[in-house]
């Protein structure tokens, strides 16, 4: 009885150092997330719940570096509520703050960048708390974002029926065209075909048109005739006159 209270004894010490070893060698470990709200804003013109918007959406903690490059430094899913919490390396922080300038960005269902609805400067990284060790930073404001421009996995349309693995494609054989050998005997006659006759047009009686009316015109009246008078008879010389 007592070899097994004194095995029980060695037993719950072996575990209280365990845990004090587990303790002082995660002390001084720091814990650094990124919490934060996916809103979509166009979801209550659209009749549609936020957990349709938000299905599948992701967020990524990217860090401009000195030397002008992007780096990733983390990856986190939306929940039901449009919220999500991304943990972030240790190193990446110094002095209560974080060493480059970080930005949330989201992602699609199908795992395109969403476009920032209000800028850069609302998904800017910036320290919320310390406590007890445990740095939360936040994005400046809400990420808000369109269903139309970021897709969620609920609005996305249905994929196509995957093919089951042992169901193989197999190449297409074409095969070359087959050559003509013509008939081997030749067809006989086809029986002509009799075409009733079209009957004759039916005349169309056409009225002959009436006689011209004729014009009459007045006859021009007879020219006038000219007069001339008769001609004077010859003037007689007058005798000389009587010398006496």
């Amino acid at each position: 009885m007592r070899v097994h209270s004194l095995c029980r004894g060695a037993l719950l010490g072996f575990f209280v150092y365990l845990l004090f070893v587990a303790n002082f060698c995660h002390g001084d470990e720091k814990t650094i997330e990124v919490v934060g709200v996916g809103e979509c804003a166009d979801c209550k013109e659209n009749n549609i719940k936020t957990s349709q918007a938000v299905s599948g959406l992701r967020v990524t903690i990217d860090c401009k570096l000195q030397n002008g490059e992007i780096k990733r430094v983390g990856v986190g899913e939306l929940d039901k509520e449009g919220k999500f919490k991304v943990s972030l390396p240790e190193e990446i922080v110094g002095d209560g703050k974080l060493k480059e300038e970080c930005y949330a960005q989201l992602h699609s269902a199908s795992a395109a960048p969403c476009p920032a609805h209000n800028g850069l400067e609302d998904s800017k990284v910036v320290l919320k708390s310390i406590t007890n060790g445990k740095h939360t930073f936040s994005p400046n404001g809400n990420l808000k974002f369109s269903t139309a421009l970021c897709t969620s996995a609920f609005l996305w349309p249905s994929p196509l029926p995957k093919i089951h693995p042992w169901k193989k494609h197999f190449p297409k054989v074409y095969h070359p065209p087959l050559k003509n050998f013509g008939h081997p005997w030749p067809l006989p006659p086809l029986p002509p075909v009799y075409t009733k006759p079209l009957p004759p047009p039916i005349p169309i009686y056409k009225k002959p048109l009436p006689p011209p009316i004729p014009i009459y015109k007045k006859p021009l009246p007879p020219p006038v005739p000219i007069y001339k008078p008769k001609p004077l008879p010859p003037i007689k010389p007058l005798p000389p006159p009587d010398s006496g």
